[in-house]
């Protein structure tokens, strides 16, 4: 597995919850198709701050996230994370940028941009 970093873009569904709820993160397609495997059920994503990191388990094994418009990694903990850095709620048309990094397959380690939004 290759350690080369893609991009990803912070998703919400429009309803901005502070419990972390319907957040999450968006891949390109080639990204999705490159990085991940159909056959996998879910996927761990270390979120990483200057705190340190947490593993955060999520599904991947939906038909939303192989389909041509969806492509987003969704969990409550990865919204809980963007609240905690500050990062979120976002301005609309801005939401704030992340490197993805494969650790292992199926883990992946996640980070802000230096400048996020």
């Amino acid at each position: 597995m290759t350690n080369e970093a893609f991009s990803a873009t912070a998703w919400n569904n429009g309803q901005w919850h502070a419990s972390g709820a319907g957040y999450g993160l968006k891949l390109a397609v080639a990204d999705r198709d490159r990085f991940f495997r159909r056959d996998w059920r879910s996927v761990t994503l270390r979120l990483v701050d200057e705190s340190g990191s947490v593993d955060v388990e999520v599904n991947c094994a939906k038909d939303s996230f192989w389909n041509g418009t969806c492509r987003e990694l969704i969990g409550r903990e990865i919204g809980r994370w963007f609240l905690d850095l500050g990062l979120a709620p976002w301005r609309t048309g801005r939401p704030p940028r992340f490197n993805l990094t494969p650790v292992e397959p199926g883990v992946f380690r996640v980070e802000p941009r230096a400048n996020a939004v």
